[in-house]
């Protein structure tokens, strides 16, 4: 019965394929997001933001609360504990 449902299935193969590449673009693009070296760079990028008064001390404080909390889920992320709910 393999065979017979792959050769049932095959007109659908472009679009399993097409899936599978999305899944493992998604993947990749969380690793780098998540990634805690990347979110303390861009903690470091901001904080040159606001000593060259590029941004105001509250839009500092706003980014630098969505970075912190990004590191947070990193750092659960990396220890398993992660559930994936964010609200």
């Amino acid at each position: 019965m393999g065979l017979i449902s792959e050769v049932l299935l095959l007109p659908f193969a472009p679009v399993r394929g097409s899936g599978w590449v999305i899944g493992q673009l998604v993947q990749e693009a969380e690793r780098i997001y998540y990634d805690p070296s990347t979110v303390r760079a861009e903690l470091a990028r901001l904080e040159e933001r606001l000593d060259a008064e590029e941004i105001t001390p509250e839009e500092f404080d706003r980014e630098e609360d969505a970075l912190l909390d990004r590191l947070e889920s990193a750092t659960r992320r990396s220890a398993g504990t992660d559930d994936g709910w964010t609200g």
